[in-house]
């Protein structure tokens, strides 16, 4: 078993009445190894200046999280297997909307993963897939989530 913690921080400014809903959104998220994310309210949730659109949202965040998962095993897997890959992006969506039970939830993660390989064995296809299903079931946060993700590569690269 293993433990994950992270220290959110926020503190009303002395000119926010606060019970009035004009008080900042922006909050620090802060992690064990000691960085310090600005995060905020989604600026499509609340509107500046009472959030901060330059600061990540917890919505972008959840995103990111499932997105960086999947690229972590299919690199790790790529890697046992013995292809080299130069260059891993991914421009991974997410969509808010309503669920089935009525309440707004990210009710859909599509990654979009485009990887370069190089070197002298290259994938197929076939195995390509493979490696985006195996990374998608062996992912942690995909197996923590009742949200639909679904991989959706670019051309590939290889």
């Amino acid at each position: 078993m293993h433990t994950y913690s992270a220290r959110i921080t926020w503190m009303r400014q002395q000119t926010e009445a606060f019970t009035d809903l004009k008080y900042s959104r922006r909050h620090d998220w802060v992690f064990d190894g000691g960085a310090i994310v600005p995060a905020s309210a989604s600026p499509l949730n609340v509107k500046p200046p009472f959030s901060s659109p330059e600061a990540v949202d917890p919505e972008e965040a959840l995103v990111a999280a499932a997105s960086s998962c999947h690229m972590l095993f299919f690199l790790w897997l790529a890697a046992k297997r013995g292809f080299v890959i130069d260059e891993y992006i991914d421009d991974a969506e997410g969509i808010m909307e309503k669920n089935a039970e009525g309440k707004v939830a990210i009710t859909r993660i599509a990654l979009r993963p485009r990887v370069v390989f190089s070197g002298e064995k290259r994938p197929s296809e076939h195995e390509i897939e493979e490696l985006h299903e195996v990374s998608h079931q062996e992912c942690f946060i995909a197996n923590s989530l009742k949200t639909e993700i679904v991989v959706e590569p670019a051309a590939v690269t290889a």
